[in-house]
């Protein structure tokens, strides 16, 4: 003997099932957040990083990592927080290759983590 069991909208299954899309929703929201909050961090300290190589007082750092963290807005990717980093650090007159900023940008996305997760 078969025995087929509906489930209609309202009933405690219905509920679940909205419950768990909320639930990843919430999820999604908090993970997009969270990588967003990372890049800014990694930029801002990446900047700082900028900044003490160009040996710029505090208020210039400070206004440095500002612009640095600006750049990511200038096109999707890391490459735009590189190459100003790269352009600013050259033309202060700081030895430094591609290769040492993008292991330095590296770096920070490290740090920057743990600082975050420090925080919540």
């Amino acid at each position: 003997m078969l025995t087929i069991t509906l489930v209609t909208q309202g009933t405690p299954a219905m509920t679940t099932i909205n419950d768990r899309e909320r639930a990843e929703e919430a999820r999604f929201a908090h993970d997009a957040e969270m990588l967003f909050r990372i890049q800014a961090r990694r930029n801002k300290l990446l900047g700082q990083w900028a900044a003490q190589r160009m040996a710029l007082n505090a208020a210039e750092t400070e206004s440095y990592a500002r612009g640095v963290v600006q750049a990511e807005f200038e096109e999707s990717g890391d490459e735009d927080v590189i190459r100003k980093v790269l352009g600013d650090l050259l033309q202060g007159g700081c030895d430094v290759t591609e290769a040492e900023v993008r292991a330095a940008l590296e770096a920070k996305v490290v740090e920057a983590r743990r600082q975050l997760m420090g925080e919540a």
